[in-house]
C-alpha cells in the first residue's frame, strides 16, 4: 500500500533528483564527472557509516579520497583528458591505507580494512564503469550524453513502476528472507515500465538500436535488482531500514543508487562485447 506521508516527499525529492542528474548530464562532460564523483563520494561515506553502527572501523577519510581519486582517473581517461600512466597515482593511496595501519591500535585491523576497500569495490567500482560508458570507445574524446540518459531514463522507469505498483498491489514477496517488501507484482511492472520507456528512448536516442536498448533494459531489471537485493541484505544484516536519510522519502545514496551500481558492470560489459548492436 502506498504511504500518504511519505508519497509528497518521495515524489519532490525524486523530481529534484531527475532535474539536477538531467541537468548535469545535458550540460556536458565536466559537469557529469562532478555528478559522479559527489555520488561517489556522499554514497561511499554512508556505506562507512553503516557499518560504523556494527562496531566496524573502515578508513573513512583515506577510504573516501583513494575512491575519489580511483573514479577521476578513470574518467580523465576514459574521457581522453589524461593518459593510462595517471592511474599510477593510487598507488601510494592504497599503499599509504595499509602502512598507516602500522600506527593505529585498532583491535582488527585487517577486519576494518577489508571494508574500507569494501566501499569501493561496491560504489566506486561499478561508477568507474558507468563513468566509461559515457566515453565509449575509450580515449576516443567523444561524450555520449544520451547514452547515459537514456540509461537513466529506463532507471528511473523501472524503479517508480515497481514501486507504484508493488506499493499498491504487491501480495507475492519476491525476496522474502531479505527484503519482504518487494514483490513479483512490483518487479514485474519495473520490468514492463523499463521496456516501454526503452522502446520510445530507442526512438528519439538512436547511438544504440532498439536491440541494444532493450539488452540494456533488460540488464537494469536483473541484475538492477539483484543489486537492491544485496543492499537490502546488508541492511537486513546490520539491522537498519534506511542507509541513510539524505534523500526524504528515499532514504539514503545507497537506496537510491543500488539499482545502478548492480547493473553499471553488466551494462558496461555489453557495451565492450556488442558495440554495434
Amino acid at each position: 500500500m502506498i504511504h500518504r506521508r511519505t508519497l509528497p516527499p518521495r515524489a519532490v525529492t525524486g523530481i529534484i533528483l531527475v532535474l539536477v542528474i538531467s541537468l548535469s548530464i545535458c550540460t556536458g562532460q565536466v559537469s557529469f564527472i562532478l555528478l559522479l564523483l559527489v555520488i561517489n563520494l556522499v554514497t561511499v561515506l554512508e556505506f562507512y557509516q553503516l557499518f560504523f553502527r556494527a562496531g566496524v572501523m573502515p578508513r573513512v577519510v583515506m577510504g573516501a579520497i583513494l575512491s575519489t581519486c580511483i573514479l577521476m582517473t578513470v574518467a580523465l581517461v576514459a574521457s581522453g583528458v589524461a593518459v593510462p600512466s595517471i592511474y599510477l597515482l593510487n598507488i601510494p593511496l592504497v599503499s599509504g591505507i595499509f602502512i598507516s595501519e602500522l600506527y593505529r591500535k585498532a583491535k582488527n585491523p585487517f577486519h576494518d580494512l577489508s571494508f574500507t576497500f569494501l566501499g569501493i569495490f561496491m560504489v566506486t567500482f561499478p561508477l568507474c564503469l558507468f563513468a566509461t560508458i559515457a566515453f565509449l570507445p575509450v580515449h576516443s574524446g567523444k561524450y555520449h550524453a544520451q547514452i547515459v540518459l537514456g540509461y537513466f531514463f529506463i532507471l528511473w522507469a523501472s524503479d517508480t513502476a515497481a514501486y507504484l505498483i508493488g506499493s499498491a498491489f504487491g501480495k507475492h514477496a519476491l525476496f522474502l528472507r531479505v527484503s519482504p517488501a518487494k514483490t513479483w507484482e512490483g518487479s514485474l511492472a519495473g520490468a514492463a515500465g523499463a521496456f516501454l520507456v526503452a522502446y520510445f528512448v530507442s526512438r528519439y536516442f538512436t547511438g544504440l538500436s532498439t536491440t541494444g536498448w532493450a539488452a540494456i533494459a533488460s540488464i537494469i531489471v536483473i541484475m538492477g535488482g539483484y543489486g537492491d537485493l544485496i543492499k537490502s541484505l546488508i541492511k537486513r544484516s546490520l539491522n537498519v531500514k534506511d542507509s541513510g536519510t539524505i534523500l526524504p522519502g528515499h532514504g539514503g545514496m545507497l537506496d537510491r543508487f543500488d539499482t545502478l551500481l548492480g547493473s553499471a558492470p553488466f551494462v558496461f560489459s555489453y557495451l565492450i562485447l556488442f558495440p554495434y548492436a
